[in-house]
């Protein structure tokens, strides 16, 4: 089942480290079948508040998510984005086709 790695990001210092990083992360996903969704850019917020950003990688599921993120390539990349991003990282599971919201209350 697809999951994604999604970030909420509140701020961001540009500079030559999140220009490698972002340079490099791609090569990262590739062999987990990772793929952006959604990189930034204008957000609608129409309740609560909202930080800077929002980044949404799909994935084909949740081993290969975890795979990725504990991955050698991308932990050496990591530390070029958590020195100078402020984010919340989560992993999410997505549902399987033809999910309803009443199918919540199975659980």
């Amino acid at each position: 089942m697809t999951a994604y790695a999604i970030a909420h990001v509140h701020s961001v210092e540009f500079g030559p480290d999140i220009v490698e990083y972002l340079e490099r992360i791609d090569a990262t996903l590739a062999p987990f079948g990772g793929r952006f969704l959604v990189h930034g850019g204008e957000v609608e917020v129409v309740e609560g508040g909202w930080g800077q950003d929002l980044i949404v990688i799909e994935f084909p599921d949740h081993e290969r998510v975890r795979a990725w993120y504990d991955s050698p390539a991308y932990r050496e990349i990591l530390p070029l984005r958590t020195r100078h991003m402020a984010a919340d990282v989560v992993f999410a599971r997505g549902v399987p086709q033809g999910y309803r919201g009443s199918d919540a209350l199975s659980h």
